[in-house]
């Protein structure tokens, strides 16, 4: 029995078609949750060790290496079943919305640390890492993954139909894999 059918099975019955229909965001929002933890212990173990006064610059590269995991796990689980682009374009197209995501994502904490001056002596030792906590971890991973949720679907992962019609462009289509949604409601 596959790992989606046990989980589905310990979900309460009329929550199951709903699951089952919005999965891209189901799995989407999983591979979100991965990565916040990956960005949350990479950001944290270099912001406590070797970059204590840059903490944005902590943020960054804990979000690039969560960004990798996440190209991993978006491209060969959550959009697996839409097509359309060659692997090295999707790649460069999911890297080009990441890159505006970290953006996105870095832009509450620069602004508490660097425009609000939340950082210590003007605030406690607490005060500074709750208000990192909050602006960076929290509300600037909540934009960045609205974000990311709108431009993958709109741009990197796009249905067959939408990047069927890029095939001018050298874009072929890729036989996407057979639907889940007999598999999973069971």
């Amino acid at each position: 029995m596959s790992l989606t059918r046990i989980t589905l099975s310990r979900v309460p019955a009329p929550l199951r078609p709903l699951l089952v229909k919005h999965r891209e965001l189901v799995k989407f929002a999983f591979t979100g949750g991965v990565c916040f933890l990956l960005t949350a212990g990479v950001n944290y173990g270099l912001k406590l060790t070797v970059m204590r006064t840059k903490p944005v610059t902590a943020l960054t590269i804990a979000i690039i290496v969560a960004t990798i995991a996440s190209y991993l796990m978006n491209s060969g689980w959550s959009f697996r079943a839409r097509g359309g682009r060659r692997r090295h374009v999707e790649a460069v197209l999911f890297f080009v919305v990441s890159g505006l995501g970290i953006i996105v994502n870095d832009i509450p904490l620069y602004l508490a640390r660097y425009a609000f001056n939340l950082q210590y002596p003007n605030v406690s030792h607490v005060g500074q890492e709750v208000s990192d906590f909050v602006s960076g971890m929290i509300i600037g991973t909540l934009l960045g993954m609205a974000f990311r949720w709108w431009a993958m679907k709109k741009w990197v992962f796009p249905h067959e139909k939408t990047a069927g019609s890029a095939s001018s462009a050298g874009v072929g289509p890729v036989a996407a894999p057979a639907d889940e949604e007999s598999e999973l409601v069971a």
